[in-house]
């Protein structure tokens, strides 16, 4: 059995190598041409043509999303169904300065190398490429689950970028509460009383929330912005808003840390007599659960390539993949694509992004994405274990 898992492995990889060109080219592509969430279908088009060029059957704007898309590849009857998840979403100005293009075509990768290695040896299994968008601002994932697209997968992988190697970083759960308050216009000068201070309410929102800080777990977070503030300063503030993410690593305590924070603003209210809306300015997100079975194989094939992996690391942020996790067995190790100490979400790692240490590790990504499929794929009692 070592032997064939090894030609397997050998096999894949050649292949994961043949097409390197090719997949580094459509890196370059994508991360030249960002698009922001629900708006990517120049990077799913080229994606979604990739898979169908190599066999899959592709079905596109899938669960109500115009830019998702879903590859699926039977090979055999029966086997495990492993699904590789892609993302492709940039940021706002920064463009694709969380790796996205790299890890979503480093899945692409591993998926059309699996495929071929699979066909040509004759190992049964399914390999689902689920192309999700909006991983930045809408949570695309959720939609997806939501809309059943996982009901028949048994387990999902993918890679992300980092400044390091983390085989199981902390993602931590995420609300995303708006905040927005009426009052009553007059006058500032001449008739203040007469007025209701919208602005003040959400003044008093963030007093609230930065004594509420005392009194959390180290591990929450509460951040957010004034997105309204009123029109003029000659007339008290009618309508004034708030945008404000929650964080932390358990749902559960989470749940009890946005109640805070949401009591925070019910009392603004009552001070100041405005009325108060409570809606979401993005979906919520889980924490996520790596799972210990398939993080072990992973690390085994990762190593091969990679000398200094990390188990974890301090909370890099939040991410829908987590709600997979709560939904089938997952993983979503971190690879260093940039120099270590360069956060996500800047210049720098965007332009890290587009550089041939991103090609580097679109390859190892890729390779051990599909060493570990076809572990699970040779092996059905791992799956049972997982």
């Amino acid at each position: 059995m070592a032997d064939l898992i090894r030609s397997l492995k050998e096999a894949l990889c050649r292949r994961v190598d043949h097409m390197h060109g090719s997949m580094c080219d459509l890196s370059d592509r994508i991360h030249k041409n960002p698009e922001l969430g629900l708006e990517e279908h120049k990077a799913a088009g080229w994606l979604a043509t990739a898979l169908r060029e190599s066999g899959f059957d592709v079905e596109r704007g899938i669960g109500g999303l115009e830019t998702a898309f879903r590859g699926v590849s039977r090979i055999g009857s029966g086997g495990p169904v492993a699904c590789l998840i892609l993302e492709y979403d940039a940021l706002p100005v920064l463009g694709h300065a969380c790796g996205h293009n790299v890890s979503g075509v480093a899945s692409l990768s591993a998926a059309i190398a699996l495929r071929e290695t699979m066909l040509e040896h004759s190992v049964d299994g399914t390999i689902v490429a689920l192309g999700t968008p909006a991983e930045e601002s809408c949570a695309g994932k959720v939609t997806l689950i939501e809309a059943g697209l996982l009901e028949d997968v048994d387990y999902s992988m993918m890679a992300h970028m980092y400044h390091r190697n983390e085989a199981a970083p902390v993602f931590l759960a995420l609300d995303a509460p708006t905040f927005t308050f009426t009052g009553k216009p007059a006058h500032a000068a001449g008739a203040p009383h007469m007025g209701v201070n919208a602005l003040n309410a959400v003044r008093l929102t963030f007093a609230g929330i930065d004594a509420l800080r005392q009194h959390v777990q180290d591990d929450a977070r509460i951040h957010g912005i004034i997105t309204e503030g009123g029109d003029a300063p000659n007339v008290v503030p009618e309508r004034s808003s708030a945008n404000v993410f929650t964080r932390a690593i358990e749902r559960a305590y989470l749940d009890e840390v946005t109640e805070c924070v949401k009591n925070c603003a019910r009392g603004a209210a009552l001070a100041t007599g405005a009325e108060l809306e409570i809606t979401s300015f993005e979906r919520s997100t889980d924490n996520l659960v790596t799972n210990a079975k398939l993080i072990d194989l992973f690390k085994k094939n990762w190593i091969e390539f990679a000398t200094d992996i990390n188990e974890t690391g301090p909370p890099v942020g939040s991410t829908d993949m987590g709600n997979v996790s709560h939904v089938v067995p997952s993983i979503h190790p971190m690879l260093a694509l940039a120099p270590e100490g360069t956060p996500l979400h800047t210049r720098e790692f965007a332009a890290s992004a587009g550089s041939k240490q991103a090609h580097d590790v679109l390859a190892v990504a890729a390779k051990a994405l599909g060493m570990t499929a076809l572990d699970v794929a040779v092996s059905p009692d791992v799956l049972d274990q997982a």
